[in-house]
């Protein structure tokens, strides 16, 4: 019997795993911007929710939760950089290896949840407090309409955008595109950044609506971006 072996995913609507970012958009988008996943300080929810078991919806967390920068985390840990958080926050939960890991950062992290009640992103998911922001801002542009696939590309169902604000649609680890293949959204599973993918011109313009937290990726930036040079 044949194996069954997946197409190789498209890239305008697939992520990369563990390479160098730009490189592996090469021919497809001109530039990546990597959003921060932001912190959650609760408001309006009992801290206690924040377990695997009772986590918040979409909509109660837009209602519910203060977006904490990292450049506040930073003042408030005393860490020394946005790498420093990368790599806390994948040694927290055991998503880089051991001698890639900062455990002492991880330490500094956690002590914000004990301390302040300050709540760590999640890994590999499109977080709330950024979801509907992007999409506005992503209509303002004159999209109408986003794909959103799975991680494997697989399968992909075409949303109205004003749906997409309403509801709760976007996997883990999914992909969010445009119907002209211009703009990517996507978040690799082990990290708490998603890669806003396409031409420098369409993403200041998407910056100037909505100025999200994050950086450039140069030809240096790999997926782990926190371990390297950036």
């Amino acid at each position: 019997m044949k194996d069954r072996v997946l197409p190789t995913p498209e890239k305008f609507a697939s992520c990369p795993y563990d390479e160098k970012i730009l490189s592996f958009y090469e021919g497809q988008f001109e530039v990546v911007y990597v959003m921060l996943h932001p912190f959650l300080k609760p408001f309006n929810l009992d801290i206690e929710r924040f377990c695997p078991e009772k986590w918040p919806t979409k909509h109660e967390i837009i209602d519910g939760c203060n977006a904490v920068s990292w450049q506040e985390v930073l003042k408030l840990t005393k860490l020394s950089s946005l790498a420093d958080i990368d790599v806390g926050l994948r040694t927290s939960i055991g998503g880089i290896k051991k001698e890639l890991s900062n455990r002492e950062a991880a330490r500094k992290l956690n002590s914000l949840s004990e301390e302040l009640d300050i709540i760590h992103p999640t890994e590999g998911d499109l977080p709330p407090l950024l979801e509907n922001r992007l999409f506005n801002a992503i209509r303002k542009l004159g999209f109408d309409w986003l794909w959103v696939g799975d991680e494997f590309g697989t399968e992909r169902k075409l949303h109205w955008i004003g749906d997409l604000i309403e509801k709760d649609e976007i996997p883990s680890h999914g992909c969010v595109f445009t119907h002209d293949h211009s703009l990517l959204v996507t978040t690799h599973w082990d990290s708490h950044c998603s890669f806003l993918c396409s031409s420098r011109d369409l993403i200041e313009k998407l910056l100037s609506t909505e100025s999200f937290e994050g950086f450039y990726c140069t030809p240096k930036t790999e997926v782990y971006w926190g371990a390297y040079e950036i």
